[in-house]
């Protein structure tokens, strides 16, 4: 027969198990949200990175920087395609850009927005298929009349923006799930810059998986340590100060059980987004 010792004994162990795991549990919540925690929306992660594993995973043994010999001054692209019955209704099919994609000169990214034009310029020799995706993309209007779903104002301070499904009033348990009807690898990732994304910088969200870029990308309006995992598409050299008077008015908290952050109290709407013929 068990003595009450030896039970109390059991008992301070399943005790001192049961606190060790909360703590485990504590502590990979809260790296999750500073390593991880620009994703394409938090839903998006559980809903849609099984496809994009799959999509990448299908894609062979391709180069992944996203980019493989090709002719001087050009770069073989890789857009893997997501099989269309694996696509959930947030996906915009505008097609797929070409695989060959400019290597030189330079961009003028322009976002017309309700507040005022934000502007950025992208070099096409560090991100020449992140920057061909986002061409293809403004050239079918893909971004046009979408709003910024999601605002983070403590730690990595960021305005998140690019969902195509993100249009109307008001907001929807699936803003943050869309993109196109294709991912790539990502390029230009910050590995020896600390911080990895300072202020200023225009970068591209993915899902927490490898090669999960898509279209949803997020300015960062003050220096964000987060991981060099997301591809650096350029650096903002105007608006940067309306991006900042968004962050003022806070957020709704929306996300702040998942990924952190919410939706922007004060609504920023994409009018239209341009990219300008490469210079240089």
């Amino acid at each position: 027969m068990t003595s009450t010792r030896e039970r109390q004994q059991a008992a301070a162990r399943r005790a001192r198990l049961e606190k060790e795991m909360a703590e485990r549990a504590a502590k990979a919540r809260k790296r999750r949200q500073t390593t991880a925690i620009i994703s394409a929306g938090a839903a998006l992660v559980l809903v849609v990175a099984g496809t994009v594993w799959l999509a990448v995973s299908l894609g062979g043994d391709d180069d992944k920087s996203g980019t493989t010999t090709a002719a001087p001054g050009a770069s073989e692209c890789v857009y893997n395609a997501l099989p269309t019955e694996q696509r959930p209704p947030q996906i915009k099919d505008v097609g797929v850009p070409s695989n060959q994609q400019s290597g030189t000169g330079v961009q003028t990214m322009t976002i017309d927005t309700n507040l005022g034009p934000i502007t950025a310029k992208v070099d096409r020799s560090l991100v020449p298929c992140t920057a061909g995706s986002f061409t293809h993309l403004a050239e079918k209007n893909f971004f046009d009349n979408t709003k910024c779903h999601r605002l983070v104002t403590e730690g990595i301070k960021v305005l998140q923006c690019g969902d195509p499904s993100a249009t109307g009033n008001g907001w929807r348990p699936t803003d943050g799930q869309g993109g196109p009807s294709y991912r790539l690898p990502e390029e230009n990732l910050p590995t020896d810059k600390r911080p990895p994304y300072p202020e200023g910088v225009i970068a591209m969200a993915n899902s927490g998986q490898p090669g999960s870029t898509g279209s949803q990308f997020f300015i960062v309006y003050g220096d964000s340590p987060l991981d060099p995992a997301y591809t650096v598409l350029g650096s903002i050299t105007g608006g940067l100060d309306l991006v900042k008077d968004v962050a003022k008015a806070g957020d709704d908290g929306a996300f702040a059980q998942q990924a952190g952050g919410g939706h922007p109290k004060k609504e920023v709407i994409i009018k239209d987004l341009t990219m300008s013929n490469p210079q240089g």
